[in-house]
């Protein structure tokens, strides 16, 4: 328990809290903790499919639902999860968050087969959906205005290593106590964070109570993704053409109906008039593209690594982590860069240098190195994504108005995990793999090659994209290269940052007005 002195030594006139004090600590150990369940979930989860298949007599159909009924509970619910947090307090979102992702997680761990953990795992991404916006937003309301940036940016460094922790320690737990502590493992993680949780100040949005809840639009988006993941999964497996196409119409009928919803909702989840923006709209365009490959590449390669090479979970989970040591080394200097030279450049280049580690991956066939063929293409799709990752989420926000900051990135967030999910559903249907043929090496490398040259054409879309689309106001860009803060959270493997760190969002000089911007200089 703090002194009354070191109580008051926290506070400062703005109410917050000081990073260098006793709470301010625990505040940043709560964030870190709870980022680090979702980051571990996801970092550990492709690396488990071959030995899920194997336990559990899993077709290639249910390993996709493995990872799908994740992503779209995860998807559907991401903004109103950071809607729930506004209005009943984040403190309070997160501790719901982190009690229901440690109960899911327990039921994904004893999940006797493939049903039941995928069951588990849609009830896992309600959680996530909590925590993902949850664990950022009490890091940029609970420290003091001049601590801010350095705590966003401790926070998205220590997520960062644990970002990198995963892979080692997720392997090791498939290779040794078995796949089922990869989700038994948050059950003491998630005690920890509400052990830290005490010392968190509780925050609300001002007004955020008088705004209600958009749980039909939240529903048909739900409905969407789960009819054309059914579809395209289907397509894929066993199912006849009536049972693969109807979800897909079902969900494509939500989905109209959904736009119609938001279009003439008073407050809708997904404001329709953002997309207004050309460069909003195009930038999220480029998030699909390049999510989608970063997601196909992602979910293929650890399988291709253990069933074709022979890797066993650890090597398959540490042969990436050059990507999280790239973006964790270079993503701030490239957001850096791109405010001297502009985004453009960056954007063109960096989906290019990514398409060529892609492509890179088709030497990772049976006998490959990891030293000459399967490390190159590793490092140089990190490069590329240490080139984009920071400059599009800048982009982004640089699109809409100040006030709109956090709900431009929530979208842009979903966009990305939409992508990931749907390719994921795509993707073997795309590659000719069904049934158990990812257990084939033989089947599974000639899809591979073909999953590695349909990624590398969608880092070129992007590419293109970027070079007709994202045009801001150069004068704008260059003025303030040299005043505006550094963007710290470009860790962006599994999704562009929700509000990037320091003083990013609301003061990019895209986004300021004359007016605003001899202001900041006086």
């Amino acid at each position: 328990m703090t002194s009354a002195a070191e109580a008051s030594a926290a506070q400062n006139s703005d109410g917050g809290v000081a990073l260098a004090s006793a709470r301010g600590r625990w505040v940043l150990t709560c964030a870190v903790l709870a980022s680090g369940m979702a980051m571990l979930d996801g970092t550990v989860v492709n690396v488990a499919l071959p030995t899920l298949g194997r336990d559990l007599d899993a077709s290639l159909a249910s390993l996709q639902w493995v990872v799908n009924a994740y992503m779209l509970t995860l998807s559907a619910l991401l903004l109103l999860g950071g809607a729930l947090g506004d209005r009943i307090g984040r403190r309070r979102t997160l501790v719901i968050g982190v009690v229901w992702f440690a109960l899911a997680s327990a039921l994904c761990g004893l999940a006797p087969n493939a049903g039941t953990l995928i069951a588990a795992r849609a009830l896992q991404g309600i959680g996530g959906a909590l925590l993902t916006p949850g664990s950022l937003a009490l890091v940029r309301t609970s420290f003091r205005s001049q601590d801010q940036a350095r705590a966003v940016g401790a926070w998205s460094g220590l997520g960062g290593v644990a970002g990198a922790i995963g892979p080692f320690l997720g392997g090791w737990l498939i290779d040794g106590p078995g796949w089922r502590w990869i989700f038994l493992i948050n059950v003491p993680l998630a005690a920890l964070v509400l052990l830290a949780v005490r010392h968190v100040p509780e925050s609300r949005a001002e007004g955020a109570a008088d705004q209600p809840f958009d749980v039909t639009g939240a529903c048909l988006a739900a409905l969407f993704l789960a009819g054309i993941s059914f579809s395209l999964i289907g397509a894929a497996g066993d199912a006849s053409k009536a049972a693969a196409l109807l979800p897909g119409l079902g969900g494509l009928a939500a989905g109209a109906a959904f736009v119609v919803v938001e279009h003439r909702r008073r407050n809708p989840m997904l404001p329709l008039s953002l997309f207004r923006s050309r460069l909003f709209s195009a930038a999220n365009v480029m998030t699909l593209c390049l999510y989608a490959a970063i997601g196909g590449l992602l979910f293929m390669l650890p399988v291709q690594l253990q069933t074709t090479l022979g890797y066993d979970a650890l090597r398959a989970g540490t042969a990436t982590l050059p990507i999280t040591v790239l973006m964790l080394l270079l993503s701030a200097a490239a957001g850096d860069l791109a405010r001297r030279v502009g985004p453009t450049l960056p954007l063109v280049a960096g989906p290019l240098i990514a398409g060529a580690g892609a492509l890179l991956m088709l030497r990772v066939e049976p006998g490959a190195s990891y030293v000459t063929e399967v490390l190159p293409a590793v490092v140089i799709l990190g490069l590329g994504m240490s080139v984009f990752v920071a400059p599009l989420t800048a982009t982004v926000l640089a699109s809409v108005d100040a006030g709109r900051a956090g709900l431009a990135s929530g979208v842009n967030n979903t966009a990305a995990r939409v992508a990931q999910m749907l390719v994921v559903a795509a993707l073997p249907l795309a590659v000719g793999l069904s049934g158990t043929a990812y257990a084939n090496p033989a089947a599974l490398n000639t899809a591979f090659a073909k999953a590695a040259v349909g990624c590398a054409g969608l880092f070129v879309l992007a590419a293109a994209t970027a070079l007709v689309f994202i045009r801001p106001r150069p004068d704008a860009w260059h003025e303030e290269a040299g005043n505006t803060p550094r963007c710290t959270s470009h860790l962006g493997v599994g999704a562009p940052p929700l509000e990037p760190g320091g003083d990013c969002a609301g003061t990019d000089p895209l986004r300021a007005t004359p007016r605003e911007r001899r202001a900041r200089k006086e």
